[in-house]
């Protein structure tokens, strides 16, 4: 990776950071995030490449303009990501109900009083930053696992907003492991994103929307290392709310089968997706990675 100069990760830092203060100024921070986002669309038309094409390779059947659908959802989703960020500092314990509820809070209660540790798997479905915010806001902080920035100013300012209602970040690295398991080991819980692609040599393949995807199997091999639940947990905007619903689904169980444990949880996980497909951070290049003399997908 080609050395960052300061210039250019003191710039990026300042944009994010008058991006976030124009967010909370505004009265309309979802339409204002939307507006940012279009500029990045333009900007980047990889993105919307990537977006038609998966859906080529996920959702064949759906007609056109169903697609098109699809992806301004894709973005209205994002913008509300964005926006919900912004305000994180003026979210707390008092006012957080009015922003998300639980449905299933029961399944992580049972989970949790097992005392083995809990293993939250999520994706960028729904708002991913806030479902973890808001759960420690209202139930109990929990540790997560996300990759540092590559701009450290920036991971330093992601770190701070994600830590303020209590969590904990592990940085995927080096030495993210042994403060996981203490984590785990003392019941508490992890969350952990399992939707990204990954490289041949760090994942499994398993079945996703119809393709084989390379996933990283950490999470089921962890699980049952530990005794730890492995539950799903996202949360989604409801329209008819005017709020997010943050759904932790009933556990997963796990047989100590690295590749049929994961496929267990990528099942769960396109299920969900199928239930609100314009909540997905669709323009990921999900399926990169290919098995073994397969032709690239994009």
């Amino acid at each position: 990776m080609a050395r960052r100069s300061q210039l250019r990760n003191h710039a990026e830092a300042a944009l994010v950071k008058a991006l976030l203060a124009w967010l909370r100024a505004s009265r309309d921070p979802v339409r204002a995030a939307r507006a940012a986002l279009t500029l990045l669309d333009l900007a980047v038309p990889r993105l919307r490449a990537a977006a038609w094409r998966n859906f080529e390779i996920a959702m064949p059947e759906l007609p056109r303009g169903e697609r098109a659908r699809l992806l301004e959802g894709c973005w209205t989703n994002l913008a509300r990501v964005l926006a919900m960020v912004a305000q994180f500092p003026r979210i707390h314990a008092g006012n957080v109900g009015r922003f998300i509820r639980y449905e299933g809070l029961e399944n992580y209660q049972r989970a949790r009083a097992r005392g083995r540790g809990v293993l939250v798997a999520t994706a960028h479905l729904g708002n991913w930053e806030f479902s973890a915010f808001a759960h420690a806001l209202m139930t109990e902080p929990m540790a997560v696992v996300v990759r540092p920035l590559d701009n450290p100013l920036l991971d330093a300012l992601a770190t701070r907003y994600r830590t303020l209602s209590g969590n904990r970040i592990l940085g995927r690295g080096q030495h993210f492991l042994r403060p996981l398991l203490e984590t785990l080991h003392a019941g508490g819980a992890v969350g952990i994103l399992v939707d990204q692609n990954v490289t041949a040599d760090r994942g499994v393949f398993v079945d996703f929307f119809g393709r084989k995807a390379c996933v990283d199997s950490g999470l089921a091999r962890l699980a049952y290392r530990t005794g730890a639940a492995v539950l799903l947990g996202y949360a989604l905007w409801s329209d008819a709310e005017q709020r997010y619903v943050l759904h932790f689904e009933p556990e997963i169980p796990i047989s100590g089968d690295a590749l049929a444990d994961t496929q267990a949880v990528h099942a769960r996980l396109e299920a969900a997706i199928r239930r609100a497909p314009d909540q997905w951070l669709w323009i990921h290049r999900r399926w990169k990675t290919r098995p073994p003399g397969e032709p690239p997908l994009y």
